[in-house]
């Protein structure tokens, strides 16, 4: 098996989104480090930004949970393949929630600054001249979402994605690529908590790419030399701010231990409890899900 050729790796510290340009053939990793993390993915055509990932497109053509063997779609009239999904370790995608933002974190729970997925992908495309205005609904990676049978209403419970975990995008095109950690750590979306992840970029090998199933063109997906109005007011090319200094909310993140005494009766429920199963010999994480969840049926539901 030939080995994938090495372009680069970061960390993604928690509350941080990177806007990376990932060329026609080079691949993402975005992999789990501590496991149980969702990342909020999202793409701009490198050349020209109002081409970019649509989720209801992707969701019209691979359902609600994308995976492996599957595509990501820009927006009409382009509609075209941007992503390929190469490789899903975990198996556990959304594309029906919407992102996190600011106003959800202060209408529901009282907090008016708290990280969150919108804001997150704003400041990190900022480097490339991008706006929050131009943010869109992300592609959420390891992230457990189903939708109630009987009153129709979508749900998002915890995941078990692991350390080493791993979804491989494959660029068709030359992106921006906008992965972030999503902020939601008083949610079941990532356990209760956040955690950073990794991204390593690759170039794909020759069974890589034979690897992508073939693509029919269509008349109908339309560029800007098929619209009317012929000049484009505003330049889409995407270039990078070299003075850019990000400057994400609440970061960097710190976390501060909370001693909580439990009875030798509460101390055996808990290790009683179906939780434990999911958290192995981590019991404080176990009780922070079992507080985070009364409190949220108990006042946010």
């Amino acid at each position: 098996m030939i080995q994938r050729k090495l372009v680069d790796s970061w960390v993604l510290e928690p509350g941080t989104g990177k806007a990376i340009e990932l060329l026609r053939g080079q691949i993402l990793r975005i992999e789990q480090i501590e496991g149980g993390q969702c990342v909020d993915f999202n793409c701009f055509n490198l050349h020209d930004y109002k081409e970019y990932m649509h989720c209801g497109r992707t969701r019209t053509l691979h359902g609600l949970h994308p995976t492996c063997g599957h595509f990501m779609w820009s927006a009409p009239p382009r509609e075209r393949a941007l992503v390929y999904i190469l490789e899903d370790t975990a198996g556990c995608n959304d594309v029906m929630f919407p992102r996190c933002s600011a106003n959800l974190y202060e209408s529901v729970y009282g907090f008016d600054a708290h990280t969150n997925c919108h804001d997150i992908q704003a400041e990190a495309q900022r480097e490339y001249g991008l706006t929050p205005d131009d943010v869109h609904d992300s592609f959420n990676l390891f992230m457990k979402t189903g939708v109630d049978a009987a009153t129709g209403k979508p749900w998002i419970d915890r995941q078990a994605s692991k350390p080493g975990d791993h979804v491989d995008l494959l660029a068709l095109h030359d992106l921006l690529a906008v992965p972030n950690v999503c902020g939601a750590d008083i949610m079941k979306t990532s356990n209760f908590s956040i955690k950073p992840v990794r991204l390593t970029i690759f170039e794909a090998t020759e069974a890589d790419l034979d690897a992508v199933p073939p693509l029919r063109a269509w008349a109908t997906q339309r560029t800007p030399a098929d619209f009317k109005v012929k000049n484009i007011k505003a330049e889409r090319e995407l270039r990078r701010d070299p003075d850019y200094l990000p400057s994400f909310t609440n970061t960097p993140i710190v976390y501060q231990d909370l001693v909580v005494e439990l009875s030798a009766e509460d101390h055996a429920l808990l290790k009683a409890h179906a939780l434990t199963e999911l958290y192995g010999d981590d019991e404080g994480a176990a009780l922070r899900d079992i507080v985070f969840s009364w409190w949220h049926e108990t006042y946010a539901s």
